[in-house]
């Protein structure tokens, strides 16, 4: 899949942590809040992680997302679109149900489930 890469670790005004690590051969790992405090930061440390990993196939894992709001989806949407554009696939595991009901309301939930 990918090999170690740089992890993004960043803190919101309330202290709250997000942060998007890398494993040496399985999935990066989402953790924390992905909120409008954390979203342009993780954005940018998102995208120089998932541009450096080696490998087409990205996975993200999900499941650590402790809080997440329209910017967070946004974020996520962003990482796909720019991996689509690099020509590599990206998906994202175990996305919590507030994602996927704020994808679902938007007509996003689908792109979210399967990636690119």
């Amino acid at each position: 899949m990918n090999t170690a890469a740089p992890e993004a670790r960043l803190r919101n005004d309330a202290g709250g942590t997000f942060e998007l690590v890398a494993s040496a051969n399985g999935p990066f790992a989402a953790r924390g809040p992905l909120t409008f405090a954390t979203a342009r930061a993780a954005r940018e440390q998102g995208l120089r992680s998932l541009a450096s990993a080696a490998g087409r196939e990205l996975e993200v894992d999900c499941a650590g997302i402790t809080a997440s709001d329209s910017a967070g989806l946004a974020v996520l949407l962003d990482w796909l679109g720019t991996m689509k554009r690099a020509g590599r696939a990206l998906r994202y595991t175990h996305l919590p149900e507030g994602l996927l009901a704020l994808g679902r309301i938007s007509e996003v939930e689908e792109l979210l489930e399967r990636g690119v």
